[in-house]
């Protein structure tokens, strides 16, 4: 059967929650996501599985080791509303489906006992809110079968489910819901379920099955819904590739968005797999959408799968990251030249030391949160080298990519890899790699021995 929730109190929330925001709390929203989100996701280390007291014990892990270096989100991922999520993408099994009167999902509360007699997501969200953090769920666009079956209205409107429902449009590879009609009941089932996000304190909402392919009415009614409650709501759009054509709608509509499909732990794709993204993939991905980054609008590279990734993960077996140290450092230097959101997707209570540091580094997290004219200036077979500035001052960061099989040194003149001051060329510059915090002093070139996959990252001063 698909459990409902009908409770008093979460009428009350429905009602409370369905009168248009204020004028002055438009004007109070804040520019969104001024630099890359820095967070932590659930889904590489528990699938659909995660639980409230497993969420709770990653929480309180990220307000203690990684808060203070500028990560901000916590986010649950798919299938908080399934009471039995192991039994998705099972046939004729029972996933136990929690809905609202409204045609809303609600957490589980066998997994989420704190959403227990309406409250949803509230209480859990106070709780992430109290440790300083910013809390986020993932969804899958459009409207529960369940809703449209049942016909259930549309808080805060004369429109019932099927009104709102285009049950010709089904995500190919989630079938929970149908997608939306772009009409007015469309628009105003988006409303009530932005406005139950805002009433239980969301912060970022991941709407998947959005992007690829590309729903540009969705993404608009939704966009549109979230401004609508008059909360600083980051939405965040998936899978990838999104089309790079669909930047300017994009930039209109929302703060990140995702540049491939899932990316996994691993450096190269085999011949014969097309999925997951690897990666060596990520080097073209990411040299693409550089053009295209800027502050409140950020193409997402996805999630760093690091660390332990378990006990459930979304791919794969439960492992430690197959990525080598060197593979691992190489993903944090490229995904930070390029400005990505840096999503980790470790089990943080299982969190190694090597791991840690390596995303602590203040240094390198500078470089993603406050760096500017970022992009690749030398890029072939074996190599790779991407440019940047700080936000202020003469200095360039440089990260040069060995991306062969075997160790090799590259060298380059300063001006080859975009090293120039007031339009004229210096030497010898003084140089300091970010990831030992080491000044290593002055050099006439850009001469580097690397081992296979590894990478340097610079900053480089006249």
């Amino acid at each position: 059967m698909r459990f409902a929730i009908c409770s008093a109190l979460s009428l009350l929330i429905l009602l409370s929650v369905s009168a248009a925001p204020s004028l002055a709390q438009r004007s109070a929203r804040i520019a969104l996501a001024p630099t890359p989100p820095m967070g932590w996701n659930s889904w590489d280390s528990y699938g659909l599985t995660i639980n409230e007291q497993q969420f709770k014990s990653n929480v309180e892990y990220f307000a203690a080791h990684l808060k203070n270096f500028g990560w901000q989100y916590v986010v649950i991922d798919e299938g908080w509303y399934l009471q039995h999520p192991e039994n998705a993408g099972k046939p004729a099994a029972d996933g136990g489906y929690t809905l609202g009167s409204n045609g809303l999902y609600f957490p589980a509360t066998n997994r989420f006992p704190s959403s227990s007699d309406g409250h949803g997501f509230k209480p859990l969200a106070d709780y992430v809110h109290g440790l300083g953090l910013k809390f986020g769920i993932h969804i899958i666009r459009g409207i529960p079968r369940d809703a449209v079956r049942k016909n259930l209205p549309i808080a805060g409107s004369a429109f019932h489910a099927a009104d709102a429902a285009d049950q010709s449009d089904v995500c190919a590879w989630n079938t929970d819901n149908f997608g939306i009609k772009t009409n007015e009941a469309g628009q105003a089932y988006y409303n009530s379920v932005a406005k139950l996000y805002a009433f239980w304190g969301v912060d970022f909402v991941k709407v998947d099955c959005i992007s690829q392919p590309y729903k540009d009415e969705e993404i608009r009614m939704f966009s549109d819904a979230l401004r609508a409650t008059g909360e600083s709501i980051v939405l965040s759009l998936s899978p990838g590739p999104t089309p790079l054509a669909k930047t300017e709608h994009l930039r209109r509509y929302a703060q990140m968005w995702r540049i491939s499909d899932d990316f996994w732990d691993i450096w190269k794709r085999n011949a014969d797999i097309a999925w997951p993204s690897s990666l060596l993939d990520a080097f073209r991905l990411t040299a693409d959408w550089a053009p295209y980054v800027e502050p409140g609008h950020w193409p997402d590279a996805d999630m760093l799968p690091l660390g332990h990734l378990g006990p459930v993960p979304g791919w794969g077996p439960v492992r430690d990251t197959r990525l080598t140290h060197d593979e691992q450092q190489t993903l944090l230097t490229l995904w930070s030249m390029f400005r990505s959101p840096l999503i980790l997707g470790a089990s943080l209570p299982a969190m190694d030391d090597w791991t840690l540091q390596l995303l602590i580094n203040p240094e390198v997290i500078d470089v993603d949160q406050h760096s500017t004219q970022n992009h690749p200036v030398i890029s072939t077979k074996d190599t790779v080298v991407w440019s940047a500035k700080p936000d202020a001052g003469p200095d360039y960061y440089v990260a040069v990519f060995n991306l062969a099989d075997q160790p090799r040194t590259i060298t380059y003149p300063w001006s080859s890899v975009g090293v120039t001051i007031v339009g004229v060329t210096y030497t010898p510059h003084h140089v300091r790699d970010l990831w030992k915090r080491q000044d290593i002093g002055p050099a006439a070139q850009l001469n580097v021995a690397l081992a296979p996959h590894a990478c340097v990252l610079y900053r480089v001063t006249q």
